[in-house]
């Protein structure tokens, strides 16, 4: 059994938004007891990632890394047709990952105590993003 649906994230910027209970209301929604969800986002400047949900601080000094090891407006960068972070967008995508696998136990994604799911914006302005939610038993 499979169970397609997809979300929407309106993303205020460069910042991490947690998923978490949005894809968990897909899976329960897509009435599959055990199996696994797949979560794939459908951009080249945004990705996914597993992190810790309890304090905040994980969250800025992950970004902080990022700012420092990738930076905005790089002089080496040549593709800068959508602005100076733009170019960095696409490199943290691709350190980082597009999709993610989640077990699903009694209806619920199953993650340890501290993890949560989080949409990770690359860009500085606002976005919508599209993200498909695939459950399968």
């Amino acid at each position: 059994m499979v169970h397609c649906s997809s979300l929407t994230i309106a993303t205020p910027g460069r910042t991490m938004v947690d998923i978490t209970q949005s894809v968990d209301e897909l899976v329960r929604a897509s009435g599959i007891k055990e199996g696994l969800c797949h979560i794939f986002v459908h951009h080249t400047s945004a990705s996914l990632t597993i992190t810790e949900n309890a304090d905040p601080d994980v969250l800025s000094d992950l970004e902080g890394f990022f700012k420092r090891s990738v930076p905005d407006g790089d002089p080496c960068y040549a593709h800068r047709s959508e602005g100076p972070d733009d170019m960095s967008s696409h490199i943290r995508n691709i350190l980082t990952q597009t999709f993610l696998m989640v077990p699903v136990r009694e209806g619920h994604i199953s993650l340890g105590r501290w993890q949560g799911l989080f949409l990770w914006e690359h860009r500085d302005t606002p976005h919508q993003r599209r993200i498909s939610v695939t459950v399968m038993a």
